[in-house]
């Protein structure tokens, strides 16, 4: 099992302001927090092969020490089906300023993306947040916050109060979210706020959560303190 300690270390010693996607959750599931299944490959060849062993459709990222915004880079490939395609767009991640490896991840199905994250409020200290994720996140601000350490009434009391709650029900054919799991991950992400003062940011957008209703990490970015 991955040492959370030492990758902060690390990342410290290097100069780094932030964990990668690939070290953050590493970090995360160390806690209990569910991500998905994700290998690194230093070329196009080993990203064929990976993708190759894992199954298609993956999803194919930009993966970098510098690369904090793929998605803006252009650095995030959806649904890629088969090893021309993986090949194609491999080439061309590689090119973006900052990309050293490229990401093969497994494909996440579910129509619903959510967000946590926590930041350090100078006045209450670690706030753990919740609330709608992807790319509607910056657009609808449906997010709420509670002091760390949370309890199971705190975090499923913060799903409540979420104005799109009825999200979390039974939607599109798609089960309801495993209110208990969605639990626990906000209140590890608490956690992990009280254990480690070296992380000023936690923020994992979009929990995506699949068709039987399990949430999953699927992209995740830790800030480190200066």
């Amino acid at each position: 099992m991955t040492d959370p300690k030492s990758l902060i270390k690390n990342a410290k010693s290097r100069g780094r302001k932030s964990l990668n996607e690939y070290e953050a959750k590493l970090f995360l599931s160390a806690f209990g927090i569910p991500v998905c299944r994700e290998v690194l490959a230093s070329s196009v060849d080993d990203a064929a092969a990976e993708a190759a062993r894992m199954g298609y459709p993956i999803v194919l990222k930009a993966s970098g020490e510098k690369l904090a915004h793929k998605t803006e880079a252009g650095g995030v490939v959806l649904n890629v089906k088969n090893e021309q395609e993986i090949r194609l767009e491999g080439r061309r991640l590689l090119e973006i300023p900052g990309c050293e490896s490229l990401s093969v991840q497994e494909m996440i199905v579910g129509v619903r993306e959510l967000v946590c994250g926590m930041t350090r409020n100078p006045s209450f200290g670690p706030a753990v947040m919740f609330g709608l994720g992807g790319i509607l996140t910056e657009t609808l601000k449906d997010t709420v916050f509670r002091i760390a350490p949370l309890t199971m009434y705190d975090a499923k009391d913060m799903m409540s109060e979420i104005r799109a709650n009825a999200i979390l029900q039974p939607f599109r054919g798609e089960a309801a979210v495993d209110m208990d799991l969605l639990a626990k991950i906000l209140i590890a992400v608490g956690e992990i706020s009280l254990q480690y003062e070296a992380i000023a940011e936690i923020d994992i957008n979009p929990l995506k959560i699949r068709r039987d209703g399990k949430p999953v990490a699927v992209d995740a970015l830790i800030v480190l303190t200066s």
